[in-house]
């Protein structure tokens, strides 16, 4: 029978807004910043939710596609109820180096966070352990292999945790297209338990020692950075992506249009606005990024890092490269927010984190209200 569209209409779906989505039958269309349309699928068959990205209005998906494939699916959950044999052909099992490439070529398409980064842990660490093997024989013994392999050859248990969060997102992809039917394996549970109660927050004397090193360093750019990073608590890629257009110094805001969180309107301070008037002024291009880069060959329009210059700058400040990091000024303006007085709802929406819970830390690491509370109870 034919879906019948109250929401999900064509002209609903022209209207959209970069950000905005509707949902209707199970069908989802989502506005992405580049102005495309992004469709996928969520519906309930036999009690399991099946998601499925079917792909961008850029690549020929359209609304109908969407419901062929709803239609289809309901499909084969009745053929799986009435135990009749299904019409399609036995499905081939990728292995893990086959799943990585249709894995990398998903995130490249809708536009997956850290994929440079994935991109290179699947090649240095991930493909060559658990390349030939089939997705559906991944087991729990051949994570321990990999843990102790990697930790022989000098890996830290937080790297190999990043590494192995790209083998759980990886199959949880597959699971959504259809490569497999369920999880081999749930991965968290077999990652390492990280001691994430030591959180590193530069005092007043640290920063002002990072930014001077900063300003007096080789790297031009490298004081600006941390002059957003420290008033902002915005994070590393977040920086290097922004543009002037997206520059709001009036109101005061910055947006961000693809944050970890999705994106968000960055409120600034009025000193780190004055900073950033000041320098579009000194600006030939005043729609661009803040941080172009800087060689011809360079895969993206912006920097691609700060990590080298900001560890030479820790080092001229005197401060140890191993504990301070580009995160570290993150944590340093969140906890400040927190002994400002600021709640944490509201620390929460400055710093766009997605869950509260990662907020709740900075209220509990160090600083007088600490202090005081322990006084007052047990001093």
């Amino acid at each position: 029978m034919t879906l019948r569209f109250s929401r999900l209409d064509r002209p609903a779906i022209r209207k959209l807004q970069p950000g905005e989505k509707l949902t209707e039958h199970g069908i989802t269309v989502e506005r992405l910043a580049d102005g495309d349309l992004y469709y996928s699928i969520s519906i309930m068959i036999r009690g399991r939710r099946i998601h499925r990205r079917v792909g961008r209005e850029s690549q020929g998906v359209t609304r109908t596609q969407c419901e062929e494939l709803v239609a289809k699916e309901k499909t084969d959950g009745r053929y799986d109820r009435l135990a009749l044999p299904k019409p399609s052909a036995r499905r081939v099992i990728p292995t893990f180096a086959q799943a990585a490439k249709d894995y990398l070529a998903l995130m490249d398409e809708t536009g997956g966070k850290n994929l440079e980064i994935k991109r290179a842990q699947l090649r240095m660490y991930l493909v060559p352990f658990f390349g030939a093997t089939r997705l559906d024989q991944i087991t729990a013994f051949q994570i321990e292999r990999y843990k102790r392999e990697r930790r022989s050859a000098g890996l830290s248990p937080a790297t190999i945790n990043r590494t192995l969060a790209v083998v759980s997102h990886l199959l949880h992809c597959a699971v959504e297209q259809g490569s497999i039917d369920r999880l081999p394996l749930i991965v968290k549970r077999h990652m390492f338990v990280e001691d994430n109660v030591r959180s590193v927050v530069l005092s007043d004397d640290e920063l002002a020692r990072l930014k001077k090193a900063a300003a007096e360093g080789p790297d031009g750019d490298l004081w600006l950075f941390i002059e957003i990073a420290a008033a902002t608590g915005m994070r590393h890629y977040e920086i290097i992506r922004i543009q002037w257009k997206d520059c709001d110094l009036a109101n005061r805001r910055i947006f961000i249009p693809r944050a970890k969180a999705g994106a968000r309107m960055q409120p600034i301070p009025e000193t780190l606005a004055s900073i950033l008037k000041r320098e579009l002024l000194q600006r030939e291009d005043r729609e661009g990024y803040i941080f172009p880069k800087r060689y011809a060959r360079s895969s993206k329009p912006h920097i691609e890092s700060f990590e080298h210059q900001f560890r030479a700058a820790v080092k001229t400040a005197g401060l140890d490269p191993k504990l301070i990091t580009p995160h570290t000024l993150r944590h340093t303006a969140g906890t400040r927010l927190v002994m400002a007085g600021v709640d944490l709802m509201t620390v929460k929406a400055i710093t766009g984190h997605k869950d509260l819970r990662m907020v709740q830390r900075y209220a509990h690491i160090s600083g007088p209200h600490i202090d005081a509370a322990i006084d007052k109870a047990l001093g």
